[in-house]
């Protein structure tokens, strides 16, 4: 097990700048907005040739409230799995009487701490040295996270209070299935999300926008790693307020990307609506496989179930290869086997087809229905072959494919999809054809041949007078 260093700090100091910058990587959310951070982030920071696991926390002691309450209960929770604390304060404002009662409380855990004296840039050690030794810690670091001032003396303070294992093999994560949970705000991700995991990993408020980054968590089940990625809602573009959001949005997006199986929450009670559809439809672009959950199901009448399922297939008319879970999140109903229909999603998009057979099905449907003309010129589809996975990408050659319409390609992609059994995946076909090697080259006409050309075209000119 790595050493696990937790930040903790007031809201606003400069946590998630200092996370980005230990972890070498750009995954924290970072704006001049406080309590921007909500749930907690994990990462791996490499130290001066030397790792440990770092965990981004949000703000304590911020504005009192029930939403409070829950942050300063995730930031407890990496207190007790840290090894060594990094207590972040803000070198502008100087000391705050929240600091103080910061410090208080992690005297109590008896374990090492480290004061990180952060946004030094353009001010002096020795004065905020003398202020900030009211706070009775003995090791401070001085830095401008945001502009990598005093990352040396930093290091040189953990490599004294913590056994850093030094190229230590971290787990491989290129066997995990990426999952990502996307939606609009407040139909219940961050819940599913915690309901998965069988622990409160997220922070969950009965308010919309509570969770505003996306956050990889790693867990196994049956001997299957995953990375499952709790996402921000997406609201309409019109509803956007703030740069917080829309870079909120940006990671969402990117998750759909970078994910293998999209799980996409609805909330029964409404139904699906527009803002639904246009999710969706981003992540059937990302090339990702789409699972839709519904949920809060168990608090519907018979009646109201009725009509939810008829709005469902008249609204997913457009993309009926996706399959349909309802669920609890809260209750618990019907989570359990959502993982196994993520598997059935993930192995569809793995696949695993001989060129052999898809030359195969290509013959039999274009014999079922072939091809429109081009120009009075028949189009020919020759073979076919696997060209990627997730999504599954067929490359089809023939003659003429440029003039193939849209309509026959959506043909094949469904034909496709139901013989082969991928359902959940978006199929691409891919269509080229061959060069013709003579394009380039002119056949020059000899002499003989140049002067019956003349006479021809002098025939048809008199021909045309007459």
């Amino acid at each position: 097990m790595l050493p696990t260093l937790a930040l903790v700090g007031r809201p606003n100091v400069g946590k998630s700048t200092l996370f980005n910058k230990l972890t070498r990587r750009r995954d924290a959310l970072v704006a001049d907005v406080p309590g921007l951070t909500r749930d907690r982030r994990y990462g791996v920071a490499r130290i001066d040739e030397r790792t440990c696991n770092l965990i981004d926390t949000g703000g304590l002691f911020g504005d009192p409230s029930e939403l409070q309450d829950a942050l300063e209960q995730q930031a407890q929770l990496a207190l007790d799995e840290c090894d060594a604390v990094l207590f972040l304060v803000d070198g502008r404002e100087g000391l705050c009487p929240g600091d103080e009662e910061i410090a208080q409380r992690l005297r109590r855990l008896d374990k090492p701490i480290i004061l990180v004296v952060n946004k030094m840039d353009g001010a002096r050690d020795d004065s905020a040295m003398a202020e900030f030794s009211r706070l009775g810690v003995a090791d401070m670091a001085f830095v401008s996270a945001a502009h990598g001032r005093g990352m040396g003396s930093l290091a040189v303070l953990l490599a004294e209070h913590l056994p850093l294992a030094e190229d230590v093999p971290q787990p491989a994560a290129d066997g995990a299935i990426r999952v990502a949970i996307i939606g609009r705000p407040n139909v219940g991700k961050s819940t599913l999300t915690n309901r998965l995991l069988g622990e409160e990993r997220q922070v969950v408020f009965d308010a919309p926008g509570t969770t505003r980054d996306a956050i990889e968590i790693p867990f196994s089940r049956d001997g299957q790693a995953y990375v499952l990625i709790d996402t921000a809602g997406v609201r309409r573009k019109g509803r956007v307020e703030g740069v917080a959001e829309k870079f909120s949005v940006v990671h969402a997006l990117q998750a759909m990307e970078h994910a293998h199986v999209v799980i996409l929450v609805l909330d029964a009670h409404e139904g699906v609506v527009d803002q639904d559809l246009h999710i969706l439809s981003y992540a059937a672009e990302a090339g990702c496989g789409v699972l839709v959950a519904v949920n809060k199901w168990d608090g519907l009448t018979p009646e109201q179930k009725d009509a939810t399922r008829s709005a469902l297939d008249r609204r997913l008319t457009f993309a009926p290869w996706i399959a349909t879970q309802h669920i609890s999140a809260l209750h618990g109903t019907g989570v359990g086997h959502l993982l196994d229909a993520v598997m059935r999603v993930y192995r569809a998009g793995e696949f695993d087809v001989s060129p052999s057979e898809l030359t195969r099905l290509l013959t039999q449907l274009a014999a079922a229905h072939p091809p429109p003309t081009v120009r009075g010129r028949a189009v020919k589809l020759r073979y076919a072959h696997k060209a990627g996975v997730h999504p599954p990408r067929i490359m089809i050659h023939g003659n003429q494919t440029k003039s193939v319409p849209a309509s026959y390609k959506r043909y094949l992609e469904k034909g496709f999809r139901e013989a082969l059994d991928l359902m959940g995946n978006p199929v691409v076909i891919d269509l080229r054809s061959g060069e013709n090697p003579y394009s380039e080259k002119r056949n020059e006409l000899t002499k003989r041949q140049a002067s019956r050309r003349r006479r021809m075209i002098q025939h048809r000119k008199r021909r045309a007078k007459r």
